[in-house]
């Protein structure tokens, strides 16, 4: 953990940042520098191109927002015109928190304008922004790669790129976006790079957009864990037909807290959501990938402002989100690799001396992924499974039996679910012939286990695999007893 007096405070920067940037850092009760800020920003200032790797709540938003608003600053003193900055995140969640800092930042300046370039929001209403020349623009690579491509967008004068969570851009498929949005940029631009980890893939991202000449910054790499020490986490061992049971008492000792629910896919976010909120009157909240923008929004300001209460969500909400006062992350459906683990549990304890907790729910087939956690330096220890469970069952049974709606969402998220297992990296941990089907569709409320083809997508090699799958589904085709 970091402490207070070991690192520098924002002070000593006083002759190369700003009176108006320090005042603003002075106000919100910041005054020593995190790690990774004091290592970041006086490189950056300098205009240096940096990769910096640091752990989740570590202060990396401050860290590049400092010297780009100082940058503009400068810009704005030489009177230069149009988008001088870009900071591109990977969801439209992140991109709006980190601009919500950005304009906080901004007010202590005279004439900063920025632009906030998501999906889900009106083209036309961030054209006219663009058009006029906002200084600082934050973006989804999307989004910002269609606005590159019409004429009202000046992105010429742009002299710094950020890329932030760059390993989740690369991860959600953006790559060949933000290669072509790279190549349209001024070649003598500066570039900062911010990950909790780092890949072969933001490494090769890394030669494709930085200069030669780049300050590798490291935080993580003195550490003997992967996450902070305010975090206490451990793991449950959990057979198929407990877990919905066993997620229902998480509910009930954790109602006067705030927590967040991993699932693996957005019809089994929605599907939990309803029955936990419908039927058990559980004060339950619900987000993924397929909601619209307004809703998305809707919800995080909700769990935002929110003194307790659950959170069910994907993988959209597992990265940079800085949501006060998290209590719980309770990870439903494990994430499908050690990097996913440690930006989920990054939710909670996040700053200085904060703590947090943090539960994986595995099956007993599962528990090799322990191990792959130890390698990464994540550290679990075993909780002991309660003794007893309500039994709601005949209530979800009749949940799904009587609203066709239901029913229908239920085959839905045992559909994903399914999908989502079958194409995690990890196959020795998270092997799909392992998978109890009938009891897995039972936790749907489901009578019979669906028929779905999870062979699609097997590819020569895999044959061995894609004739044990069938096996698999032949010897569970049964109907479930209840």
């Amino acid at each position: 953990m970091e402490k207070n007096n070991e690192n520098p405070k924002f002070s000593s920067l006083k002759d190369v940042v700003s009176e108006n940037t320090l005042r603003a850092l002075r106000e919100w009760g910041f005054e020593h520098m995190t790690e990774v800020q004091a290592e970041v920003i006086p490189k950056a200032l300098e205009g240096a191109d940096v990769v910096a790797t640091a752990k989740t709540g570590s202060g990396k938003t401050l860290a590049f927002l400092i010297p780009i608003v100082e940058a503009v600053c400068k810009h704005l003193h030489n009177e230069v015109q149009g988008t001088l900055c870009i900071i591109i995140s990977p969801t439209r969640e992140l991109a709006m928190q980190t601009f919500a800092v950005l304009q906080d930042l901004a007010a202590y300046h005279e004439n900063i304008t920025s632009a906030l370039v998501i999906g889900g929001d009106s083209r036309q209403k961030q054209a006219n922004i663009l058009s006029r020349g906002a200084h600082i623009v934050v973006a989804t690579p999307g989004r910002l790669f269609d606005h590159m491509q019409t004429k009202y967008f000046k992105y010429k004068q742009v002299s710094c790129l950020v890329l932030d969570e760059a390993d989740k851009i690369l991860q959600y498929g953006f790559e060949e976006d933000v290669n072509q949005i790279i190549n349209r940029l001024p070649k003598n631009r500066q570039t900062m790079l911010f990950s909790a980890t780092q890949s072969e893939k933001t490494q090769a991202l890394t030669m494709t957009a930085m200069k030669d000449s780049v300050d590798f910054i490291n935080t993580n790499q003195d550490n003997t864990e992967a996450t902070v020490e305010g975090l206490k986490q451990g793991y449950v061992i959990c057979k198929t037909e407990d877990r919905l049971w066993w997620l229902f008492k998480v509910l009930k000792k954790t109602r006067k807290q705030k927590v967040m629910i991993f699932f693996s896919s957005c019809k089994s976010v929605e599907f939990h959501h309803q029955f936990f909120g419908k039927h058990c009157n559980a004060p339950v909240l619900c987000i993924h990938g397929k909601m619209n923008q307004v809703d998305r929004t809707h919800t995080m300001t909700q769990f935002y402002e929110a003194q307790k209460g659950a959170l069910f969500c994907t993988d959209v909400a597992a990265r940079g989100l800085d949501i006060p006062a998290v209590d719980w992350i309770v990870q439903f459906d494990p994430p499908g690799d050690t990097s996913e683990y440690i930006h989920r549990v990054g939710r909670t304890a996040r700053g200085l001396g904060a703590v947090g907790n943090a539960v994986l729910l595995l099956r007993p087939e599962e528990k090799e992924f322990l191990e792959h956690l130890k390698e990464a330096k994540v550290f679990l220890e075993l909780y002991k499974m309660w003794d007893d469970f309500d039994n709601l069952q005949p209530m979800l049974q009749e949940a799904v039996e009587k609203d066709a709606e239901f029913h229908k969402l239920a085959l839905e998220a045992y559909e994903g679910f399914i999908k989502a297992f079958e194409v995690r990296r990890l196959k020795t941990v998270f092997n799909i012939m392992t998978l109890d089907l009938v009891a897995l569709a039972k936790s749907f409320g489901l009578k019979d286990k669906p028929e779905v083809d999870i062979r699609v997508g097997f590819k020569k090699k895999h044959r061995p695999r894609k004739r044990a799958v069938a096996m698999l589904e032949e010897s569970s085709s049964k109907s479930i007893k209840l």
